[in-house]
C-alpha cells in the first residue's frame, strides 16, 4: 500500500511509530462512533502530538483506511485451504465476524468514512480492498471437488458484513430481549455459530 507523502521532518515523539497509532485507532473505534475517531483524539490516546499522525499517514482517511486494510487483511486471506472449501468457509465466517467486531459501527466506518472520502485515492484502494475480499470468496467456492453451490460472491461478502455489523451495532437493542445478565460474548460466539450453520449448508450441494 503506497504511503501518503510526508511533511518536511518528523515531529519530536521520539519511539512512537506507526503500529502505536494504528493500535491507538483501532481502541477508539471499538469504543466511538467513526465520525468522533478525529487526529486529535488519536493523538491524545497515543499520548503524541498529532502532527506525528499527519507525519505517517498524511491525513485521517488514510489513517482510517489503513486501519481497516489491517483489520479486513486477515478477513481475507489466512485459514485458506483449497482443498476444503467448507472448512475455509467456516473460518472465514468467523474471521468476517471479528472484523465486524473491530469497530463499533463497521458500515458507518465503511461507507461514511472510506467509500465516500474526499480523497479520490483513498476511495479507490477501499473499492480495491474489497474486490480482493469479494475474488477470495469466489475463489473458495470455486475450490474442492464442488462442493458448494455457485452464489455471487459479492452478495455473499455483503450479507457476512451486515449481517455481523448489525449484531454489534444493534448490541442494545439485543441487551433488551435476552434475559438480563446474559453473556454477550457468549451469546455472540452462539450467534456466529448459528450464521455459519445457515451459511455452509445453505451453500453445500445437496
Amino acid at each position: 500500500m503506497a504511503k501518503p507523502k510526508r511533511g518536511q521532518g518528523r515531529p519530536a515523539d521520539a519511539g512512537v511509530g506507526r503500529e502505536a497509532i494504528l493500535t491507538a485507532t483501532r481502541k477508539l473505534l471499538q469504543e466511538l462512533p467513526p465520525a468522533r475517531v478525529t487526529i486529535s483524539s488519536i493523538a491524545r490516546e497515543a499520548g503524541i502530538d498529532p502532527a506525528l499522525v499527519r507525519y505517517y499517514f498524511g491525513d485521517r482517511s488514510n489513517l482510517l483506511l489503513e486501519v481497516v486494510d489491517a483489520m479486513l487483511g486477515t478477513a481475507r486471506f489466512e485459514g485458506n485451504d483449497p482443498d476444503d472449501p467448507m472448512a475455509s468457509l467456516h473460518y472465514h465466517v468467523g474471521q468476517i465476524r471479528r472484523f465486524t467486531h473491530s469497530a463499533r459501527h463497521m458500515q458507518r466506518l465503511m461507507i461514511d468514512e472510506l467509500a465516500e472520502a474526499k480523497s479520490a485515492e483513498v476511495r479507490s484502494r477501499h473499492r480495491e480492498m474489497n474486490v480482493q475480499a469479494i475474488g477470495f470468496y469466489e475463489k473458495l467456492m470455486a475450490g474442492g471437488d464442488g462442493e458448494l453451490r455457485a452464489v455471487d460472491p459479492m452478495f455473499l461478502y455483503l450479507m457476512l458484513i451486515g449481517i455481523f455489523d448489525f449484531f454489534v451495532s444493534a448490541e442494545p437493542m439485543i441487551r433488551n430481549v435476552v434475559p438480563e445478565g446474559t453473556d454477550m460474548q457468549a451469546l455472540e460466539q452462539r450467534f456466529e455459530d448459528f450464521v455459519v450453520d445457515l451459511v455452509v449448508n445453505g451453500l453445500r450441494k445437496r
